[in-house]
């Protein structure tokens, strides 16, 4: 056993479990594949936050704010892990979690999500009924483009009450979404790469240790 551990530690490797000997190459390409990832995981977040910036341009031209998005510090983003509504509520962690779907091509539960806290909102009878037919035709009806996984009653009821739309229509299957969202692809977007990077406290450099 010594010699084995003297010999990992001589050729400069890693022992895994087993007694298997992890080699610097095996390392390298492990830190390239973390690093692409993060990288990939940007890309998509800053399509996520350009989209939601430019939806939002309007408003804030109303108010008049400016939009942007900066990255949360490592306490604000360990916030979302206290609960699901939080990273729903950040519009920095709504983003990072529909990049992290998008990865995982499940991004039509969030887009359901999201269509569905605007079609409540919506006050006008017309754009209702207009907005409803809309989001049946995209998730709901069989062989939709974005269709969510959700049960044929659900499905059915949905199809008669779009007839004379209401701000309820979607809620059994807004509710059955988040739960799937909250119960699956939450907890797997705590332990990913990307959040992981963002709860980590940038290093303090010796420039400002020293002031």
């Amino acid at each position: 056993m010594q010699s084995s551990v003297f010999l990992a530690v001589r050729h400069g490797g890693r022992m895994e479990r087993g007694g298997r000997r992890r080699s610097e190459p095996e390392e390298a390409d492990k830190g390239r594949m973390k690093r692409t990832i993060i990288k990939d995981w940007k890309t998509r977040l800053s399509y996520f936050l350009q989209n939601s910036s430019n939806s939002n341009k309007r408003k804030c031209k109303k108010a008049g704010k400016h939009c942007t998005y900066f990255r949360p510090s490592p306490e604000e983003a360990r916030l979302w892990s206290e609960a699901f509504d939080e990273l729903l509520a950040n519009k920095y962690g709504l983003a990072a979690f529909r990049a992290f779907l998008k990865s995982e091509f499940c991004e039509e539960n969030i887009e359901f999500w999201l269509a569905c806290e605007d079609f409540k909102k919506t006050k006008s009878p017309q754009k209702l009924t207009s907005k409803a037919k809309k989001i049946y035709n995209d998730f709901i009806e069989k062989e939709a483009p974005k269709e969510i996984n959700i049960d044929f009653q659900t499905k059915n009821m949905i199809a008669q009450n779009i007839q004379e739309a209401t701000h309820t229509c979607f809620s059994a299957a807004q509710k059955r979404v988040y739960s799937l969202m909250e119960n699956n692809s939450y907890p797997r977007f705590l332990e990913s790469e990307f959040y992981q990077e963002l709860c980590k406290k940038a290093p303090i450099s010796r420039a400002t240790q020293g002031t």
